[in-house]
Protein backbone atom coordinates (compact mmCIF):
# COMPACT_ATOMS: atom_id res chain seq x y z
CA UNK A 1 0.00 0.00 0.00
CA UNK A 2 0.93 3.63 -0.71
CA UNK A 3 0.18 5.43 2.45
CA UNK A 4 0.74 9.41 2.91
CA UNK A 5 1.94 10.93 6.36
CA UNK A 6 0.94 15.05 6.66
CA UNK A 7 3.43 15.55 9.40
CA UNK A 8 5.81 12.59 9.47
CA UNK A 9 8.29 13.71 12.38
CA UNK A 10 6.31 15.00 15.20
CA UNK A 11 5.93 12.41 18.06
CA UNK A 12 3.62 10.27 17.12
CA UNK A 13 4.12 10.44 13.12
CA UNK A 14 7.44 9.47 14.03
CA UNK A 15 6.44 6.30 15.76
CA UNK A 16 4.39 5.62 12.95
CA UNK A 17 6.73 6.40 10.13
CA UNK A 18 9.38 4.20 12.38
CA UNK A 19 6.80 1.23 12.43
CA UNK A 20 5.54 1.48 8.52
CA UNK A 21 9.28 1.64 7.91
CA UNK A 22 9.58 -1.55 9.22
CA UNK A 23 7.19 -3.38 7.17
CA UNK A 24 8.64 -2.54 4.47
CA UNK A 25 5.65 -0.09 3.82
CA UNK A 26 5.51 2.84 0.48
CA UNK A 27 6.04 5.65 2.68
CA UNK A 28 5.65 8.98 2.01
CA UNK A 29 6.17 11.86 4.34
CA UNK A 30 4.38 16.02 3.72
CA UNK A 31 5.95 18.57 5.85
CA UNK A 32 7.97 21.34 5.83
CA UNK A 33 11.48 19.50 5.95
CA UNK A 34 12.56 21.94 8.91
CA UNK A 35 12.21 18.82 11.68
CA UNK A 36 15.46 16.23 11.55
CA UNK A 37 13.67 12.68 10.93
CA UNK A 38 14.23 10.63 13.39
CA UNK A 39 13.89 7.13 11.79
CA UNK A 40 15.72 4.76 9.18
CA UNK A 41 16.10 5.90 5.68
CA UNK A 42 13.67 4.85 3.21
CA UNK A 43 10.44 7.49 3.43
CA UNK A 44 10.12 9.98 0.66
CA UNK A 45 9.05 13.56 0.95
CA UNK A 46 7.14 15.94 -0.47
CA UNK A 47 7.76 19.21 1.06
CA UNK A 48 5.46 22.46 1.42
CA UNK A 49 3.43 24.68 4.31
CA UNK A 50 0.05 22.60 5.12
CA UNK A 51 -1.36 26.13 5.94
CA UNK A 52 -1.00 27.45 2.28
CA UNK A 53 -4.28 25.40 1.39
CA UNK A 54 -4.53 26.52 -2.53
CA UNK A 55 -0.63 25.17 -2.55
CA UNK A 56 -1.52 22.11 -0.65
CA UNK A 57 -4.48 20.86 -2.65
CA UNK A 58 -2.69 21.82 -5.81
CA UNK A 59 0.57 19.94 -4.36
CA UNK A 60 -1.82 17.05 -3.57
CA UNK A 61 -3.86 16.85 -6.45
CA UNK A 62 -0.43 16.61 -8.91
CA UNK A 63 0.90 13.91 -6.32
CA UNK A 64 0.64 10.29 -6.68
CA UNK A 65 -2.48 8.64 -5.61
CA UNK A 66 -2.13 7.14 -2.17
CA UNK A 67 -4.00 4.19 -0.82
CA UNK A 68 -4.15 5.68 2.73
CA UNK A 69 -3.85 9.19 3.91
CA UNK A 70 -2.64 10.04 7.76
CA UNK A 71 -3.66 13.19 9.01
CA UNK A 72 -1.68 14.06 11.92
CA UNK A 73 -1.26 18.14 11.85
CA UNK A 74 -4.94 19.04 11.15
CA UNK A 75 -6.08 21.34 13.78
CA UNK A 76 -8.69 24.01 12.09
CA UNK A 77 -11.57 23.63 10.16
CA UNK A 78 -9.45 24.95 7.01
CA UNK A 79 -7.20 21.75 7.32
CA UNK A 80 -10.06 19.64 7.25
CA UNK A 81 -11.32 21.30 4.08
CA UNK A 82 -8.58 21.28 2.43
CA UNK A 83 -7.83 17.67 3.01
CA UNK A 84 -11.25 16.88 1.49
CA UNK A 85 -10.48 18.95 -1.65
CA UNK A 86 -7.29 17.28 -1.70
CA UNK A 87 -7.80 13.33 -1.51
CA UNK A 88 -12.22 13.33 -2.43
CA UNK A 89 -11.94 10.51 -4.83
CA UNK A 90 -8.44 9.90 -4.90
CA UNK A 91 -7.52 7.86 -1.77
CA UNK A 92 -9.42 5.22 -0.50
CA UNK A 93 -8.82 5.79 3.78
CA UNK A 94 -7.97 8.97 5.32
CA UNK A 95 -7.18 8.65 9.03
CA UNK A 96 -7.04 11.79 11.46
CA UNK A 97 -5.49 11.71 14.41
CA UNK A 98 -7.91 13.99 17.24
CA UNK A 99 -7.98 14.15 20.56
CA UNK A 100 -9.31 12.61 23.61
CA UNK A 101 -10.42 16.29 24.56
CA UNK A 102 -12.92 16.57 21.84
CA UNK A 103 -15.41 15.16 24.89
CA UNK A 104 -17.93 17.15 27.57
CA UNK A 105 -15.86 17.42 30.95
CA UNK A 106 -16.97 15.98 33.22
CA UNK A 107 -18.36 12.86 31.46
CA UNK A 108 -21.24 11.59 32.14
CA UNK A 109 -19.97 8.12 33.17
CA UNK A 110 -16.55 7.00 33.43
CA UNK A 111 -14.87 5.74 32.11
CA UNK A 112 -15.30 7.66 28.47
CA UNK A 113 -16.70 5.79 25.74
CA UNK A 114 -16.27 7.17 21.67
CA UNK A 115 -20.07 8.33 22.11
CA UNK A 116 -19.93 10.73 24.86
CA UNK A 117 -21.28 14.18 23.55
CA UNK A 118 -18.33 16.08 22.13
CA UNK A 119 -18.38 19.43 23.83
CA UNK A 120 -14.82 20.29 24.08
CA UNK A 121 -13.45 23.21 26.59
CA UNK A 122 -10.65 24.48 25.02
CA UNK A 123 -10.19 25.69 21.60
CA UNK A 124 -8.01 23.09 20.38
CA UNK A 125 -11.13 20.59 21.48
CA UNK A 126 -13.53 22.82 19.53
CA UNK A 127 -11.46 23.19 16.38
CA UNK A 128 -10.76 19.47 16.35
CA UNK A 129 -14.64 18.43 16.98
CA UNK A 130 -15.19 20.75 13.76
CA UNK A 131 -12.33 19.00 11.86
CA UNK A 132 -14.46 15.55 12.88
CA UNK A 133 -17.38 16.69 11.63
CA UNK A 134 -15.85 17.68 7.94
CA UNK A 135 -14.46 14.62 7.53
CA UNK A 136 -17.48 12.84 8.45
CA UNK A 137 -19.49 14.82 6.24
CA UNK A 138 -16.85 13.37 3.75
CA UNK A 139 -17.37 9.67 4.78
CA UNK A 140 -21.10 10.02 4.49
CA UNK A 141 -20.56 11.35 0.91
CA UNK A 142 -18.44 8.67 -0.24
CA UNK A 143 -15.30 10.79 -0.82
CA UNK A 144 -13.08 8.48 0.96
CA UNK A 145 -13.65 5.91 4.30
CA UNK A 146 -12.82 7.81 7.01
CA UNK A 147 -11.24 6.80 10.87
CA UNK A 148 -10.84 8.70 13.85
CA UNK A 149 -8.39 8.08 16.60
CA UNK A 150 -8.18 10.23 19.82
CA UNK A 151 -5.15 9.62 21.86
CA UNK A 152 -5.03 11.31 24.73
CA UNK A 153 -1.64 12.35 26.85
CA UNK A 154 0.85 10.86 24.43
CA UNK A 155 4.34 10.60 25.54
CA UNK A 156 7.82 8.79 25.13
CA UNK A 157 11.42 9.06 22.70
CA UNK A 158 11.07 12.78 20.78
CA UNK A 159 8.96 14.02 23.78
CA UNK A 160 8.42 15.24 27.59
CA UNK A 161 6.31 14.62 30.48
CA UNK A 162 3.49 16.52 31.31
CA UNK A 163 2.51 18.38 34.63
CA UNK A 164 0.62 20.92 35.98
CA UNK A 165 2.80 23.52 35.01
CA UNK A 166 2.97 22.38 31.45
CA UNK A 167 5.67 20.71 29.76
CA UNK A 168 8.38 21.91 30.79
CA UNK A 169 11.18 19.85 31.27
CA UNK A 170 12.26 22.02 34.83
CA UNK A 171 9.60 19.50 35.96
CA UNK A 172 12.13 16.35 35.88
CA UNK A 173 15.12 18.58 36.98
CA UNK A 174 12.99 19.97 39.88
CA UNK A 175 12.51 16.05 41.00
CA UNK A 176 16.07 15.00 40.86
CA UNK A 177 16.38 18.37 43.05
CA UNK A 178 13.95 17.32 45.32
CA UNK A 179 12.08 20.92 44.70
CA UNK A 180 8.26 21.03 45.95
CA UNK A 181 6.49 20.07 43.09
CA UNK A 182 2.99 22.25 42.42
CA UNK A 183 -0.22 20.01 41.68
CA UNK A 184 -3.78 21.35 40.20
CA UNK A 185 -6.37 20.15 43.29
CA UNK A 186 -5.91 17.89 45.79
CA UNK A 187 -3.68 15.57 43.03
CA UNK A 188 -7.12 13.29 43.14
CA UNK A 189 -8.01 13.65 39.79
CA UNK A 190 -7.34 10.71 37.27
CA UNK A 191 -4.80 10.46 34.71
CA UNK A 192 -4.13 8.28 31.85
CA UNK A 193 -0.66 7.92 30.20
CA UNK A 194 0.21 6.01 26.78
CA UNK A 195 3.91 5.59 25.43
CA UNK A 196 3.65 6.49 21.94
CA UNK A 197 4.74 2.99 20.66
CA UNK A 198 2.00 1.43 21.70
CA UNK A 199 -0.19 4.52 20.22
CA UNK A 200 1.22 4.55 16.59
CA UNK A 201 0.74 0.49 16.35
CA UNK A 202 -3.07 1.51 16.53
CA UNK A 203 -2.66 4.33 13.71
CA UNK A 204 -0.26 1.14 11.53
CA UNK A 205 -3.49 -1.64 12.17
CA UNK A 206 -6.02 1.04 11.69
CA UNK A 207 -4.44 1.26 7.70
CA UNK A 208 -6.77 -0.66 4.98
CA UNK A 209 -8.77 -2.03 8.16
CA UNK A 210 -12.39 -2.33 6.68
CA UNK A 211 -13.56 -2.59 10.10
CA UNK A 212 -12.61 1.00 11.22
CA UNK A 213 -14.21 2.56 7.77
CA UNK A 214 -16.67 5.23 10.01
CA UNK A 215 -15.43 5.02 13.09
CA UNK A 216 -13.76 6.56 16.14
CA UNK A 217 -11.30 5.02 18.76
CA UNK A 218 -9.77 5.76 22.22
CA UNK A 219 -5.79 4.98 21.97
CA UNK A 220 -4.84 5.67 25.44
CA UNK A 221 -3.15 4.63 28.88
CA UNK A 222 -5.06 1.73 31.05
CA UNK A 223 -2.61 2.64 34.40
CA UNK A 224 -5.50 4.36 35.97
CA UNK A 225 -3.29 7.34 38.08
CA UNK A 226 -4.46 9.63 40.07
CA UNK A 227 -1.69 13.02 39.67
CA UNK A 228 -0.43 12.79 43.23
CA UNK A 229 0.86 9.09 41.81
CA UNK A 230 1.57 9.89 38.67
CA UNK A 231 4.14 12.55 40.32
CA UNK A 232 5.31 9.64 42.57
CA UNK A 233 5.66 7.56 39.83
CA UNK A 234 8.05 9.85 38.07
CA UNK A 235 10.12 10.27 40.50
CA UNK A 236 10.31 6.45 40.78
CA UNK A 237 11.27 6.00 37.25
CA UNK A 238 14.31 8.69 37.61
CA UNK A 239 15.48 7.23 41.02
CA UNK A 240 14.42 10.65 42.68
CA UNK A 241 13.40 11.44 46.27
CA UNK A 242 9.73 10.88 47.08
CA UNK A 243 8.06 14.03 45.98
CA UNK A 244 7.30 17.22 48.29
CA UNK A 245 3.34 17.91 46.21
CA UNK A 246 2.23 21.76 46.69
CA UNK A 247 -2.00 20.89 46.44
CA UNK A 248 -3.26 24.43 45.07
CA UNK A 249 -7.31 24.98 44.11
CA UNK A 250 -7.32 24.40 39.95
CA UNK A 251 -8.82 27.81 39.86
CA UNK A 252 -6.87 30.05 41.37
CA UNK A 253 -3.67 28.38 39.88
CA UNK A 254 -4.76 29.06 36.56
CA UNK A 255 -5.73 32.44 37.23
CA UNK A 256 -2.31 33.25 38.57
CA UNK A 257 -0.19 31.17 35.52
CA UNK A 258 -2.94 31.03 33.15
CA UNK A 259 0.04 30.64 30.33
CA UNK A 260 1.11 27.82 32.35
CA UNK A 261 -1.54 26.07 34.28
CA UNK A 262 -4.47 27.23 32.67
CA UNK A 263 -4.74 24.05 30.98
CA UNK A 264 -5.69 22.33 34.25
CA UNK A 265 -8.97 24.18 34.54
CA UNK A 266 -10.49 23.06 30.96
CA UNK A 267 -8.46 19.23 31.42
CA UNK A 268 -6.16 18.10 34.59
CA UNK A 269 -8.98 18.57 37.08
CA UNK A 270 -11.46 16.15 35.50
CA UNK A 271 -10.98 12.52 35.50
CA UNK A 272 -9.33 11.64 32.06
CA UNK A 273 -10.01 7.93 31.68
CA UNK A 274 -11.57 5.94 28.76
CA UNK A 275 -12.24 2.60 27.66
CA UNK A 276 -10.59 1.22 25.02
CA UNK A 277 -12.26 -1.89 24.19
CA UNK A 278 -13.00 -0.77 20.63
CA UNK A 279 -9.49 -0.46 19.59
CA UNK A 280 -8.37 -4.09 20.85
CA UNK A 281 -11.53 -5.67 19.09
CA UNK A 282 -10.67 -3.60 15.94
CA UNK A 283 -7.23 -2.50 15.88
CA UNK A 284 -5.59 -4.82 17.55
CA UNK A 285 -4.33 -1.83 20.36
CA UNK A 286 -2.41 -3.30 23.52
CA UNK A 287 -0.68 -1.46 26.49
CA UNK A 288 2.42 -2.93 26.29
CA UNK A 289 5.09 0.13 28.11
CA UNK A 290 4.13 -0.04 32.26
CA UNK A 291 4.41 4.20 32.84
CA UNK A 292 7.66 3.71 34.94
CA UNK A 293 9.46 2.17 32.18
CA UNK A 294 8.04 4.15 29.83
CA UNK A 295 9.15 7.14 31.80
CA UNK A 296 12.56 5.39 32.38
CA UNK A 297 13.19 5.47 28.34
CA UNK A 298 11.87 8.80 27.49
CA UNK A 299 13.87 10.66 30.53
CA UNK A 300 17.03 8.43 29.31
CA UNK A 301 16.51 10.24 25.80
CA UNK A 302 16.18 13.70 27.00
CA UNK A 303 19.01 13.51 28.84
CA UNK A 304 21.28 12.14 26.05
CA UNK A 305 20.12 15.73 24.33
CA UNK A 306 21.08 17.65 27.29
CA UNK A 307 17.34 18.61 26.68
CA UNK A 308 16.00 19.29 30.16
CA UNK A 309 15.98 22.69 31.81
CA UNK A 310 18.04 23.96 34.58
CA UNK A 311 14.71 24.93 37.00
CA UNK A 312 17.33 27.08 38.92
CA UNK A 313 16.77 29.85 36.15
CA UNK A 314 12.56 29.26 36.22
CA UNK A 315 11.63 31.36 39.45
CA UNK A 316 7.93 30.95 38.47
CA UNK A 317 6.77 28.10 40.01
CA UNK A 318 8.80 28.88 43.47
CA UNK A 319 7.20 32.43 43.34
CA UNK A 320 3.83 30.74 43.04
CA UNK A 321 4.51 27.94 46.10
CA UNK A 322 5.82 31.05 48.25
CA UNK A 323 3.24 33.05 47.52
CA UNK A 324 0.66 30.10 48.19
CA UNK A 325 2.21 29.48 51.59
CA UNK A 326 1.92 33.11 52.96
CA UNK A 327 -1.87 32.77 51.75
CA UNK A 328 -2.44 29.62 53.94
CA UNK A 329 -0.17 31.12 56.96
CA UNK A 330 -2.35 34.01 56.69
CA UNK A 331 -5.25 32.20 57.01
CA UNK A 332 -4.62 29.99 59.58
CA UNK A 333 -3.73 33.21 61.86
CA UNK A 334 -6.77 34.79 60.91
CA UNK A 335 -8.90 31.59 61.57
CA UNK A 336 -6.76 30.97 64.71
CA UNK A 337 -6.13 27.08 63.86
Amino acid sequence: MRILIIGGTGLISTAITRQLLEKEADVTLFNRGKTPPRFPKGAKFLYGDRRDYTTFVQQMREAETFDCVIEMIGYVREDAQSLVQAFAGRTAQVIFCSTVDVYQRPASRYPYREDEPLRGLSDYARNKIVCEQVLNEAHERGDFAVTILRPAHTYGEGGTLIHSFGWSTTYIDRLRKGKPIVVHGDGQSLWVSCHVDDVARAFVNAIGNSRAFGRAYHVTGEEWMTWNQYHQKVAQAIGAPEPTLVHIPTDLLAKVAPERAGICAVNFQFNNIFDNSAAHADLGFQYTIPFVEGVKRTVAWLDEQHAIANSDEDTMEDRVIEAWQKLSEGMERELGV
